[in-house]
């Protein structure tokens, strides 16, 4: 989680470069106007690891876009901890298997103080659901190779989340957002270390939206 709250800090202010006057209160004026649709990529940061995704965004009014959007990441039990052996490698005692989720998302979001904060940051918060498929690999096997005995099963999934835009660029989006993502199962789970189960998965990620604007 330290990790994650570090590159929130170094992406957010990255994304000030360009953004003068950012958070600076302004005079009524007509909101900047931004292409109703963008496509693009999530670079994701999570508890589990990197992981990456895609989105499609439309603009419905004045203050909400909905969405879709799909992602792959890693899920960890909070109880897993790493260890060195002598060699150098690392090993989580007791785990069984590697999880893996992957949600599909449908969503809305929805537009703050677009009447007190410059253009050049435009906060939202969002929130999305749907199925998520979620695979498991045995974790006593290469991460590669243990693909070839992976199994998946469908469970419901969605997120809810803050987060900004960046800049005046009618063309390039960039934005962070900080997402609280939930799995669901309707059985008895999914098994991370040995004799585990989980109905239900969670987890924080910061994801870095690069996109582009039509």
């Amino acid at each position: 989680m330290k990790h994650i709250l570090i590159i929130f800090f170094i992406a957010a202010a990255l994304g000030t470069i360009k953004a003068q006057g950012i958070g600076e209160i302004v005079p009524d004026k007509k909101p900047e106007a931004f292409p109703p649709h963008t496509i693009g990529l999530d670079l994701m940061f999570t508890e589990g690891g990197f992981g990456f995704g895609g989105f499609y965004r439309k603009e419905l009014g004045e203050h909400i876009t909905g969405f879709i959007d799909f992602s792959i990441s890693e899920a960890k039990d909070e109880r897993e901890f790493e260890y060195v052996d002598y060699y150098g490698q690392t090993y989580v005692a007791g785990k069984k298997n590697r999880v893996f989720t992957m949600p599909l998302s449908f969503g809305v979001q929805y537009r703050m103080f677009e009447d007190a904060i410059a253009d050049n940051l435009r906060p939202y918060v969002n929130g999305g659901i749907g199925p998520s498929f979620v695979v498991t690999t045995p974790y006593e096997m290469e991460f590669f190779d243990s693909f070839g005995k992976a199994r998946g099963k469908w469970a419901l999934g969605g997120y809810v989340g803050i987060g900004a835009n960046f800049g005046l660029d009618k063309k390039n989006l960039i934005g962070l957002n900080l997402r609280y993502y939930f799995t669901h199962f309707f059985d008895n789970g999914v098994e991370s270390l040995a004799n585990v189960y989980h109905k239900d998965l969670g987890g924080i990620a910061l994801a870095i939206n690069i996109g582009i604007m039509y």
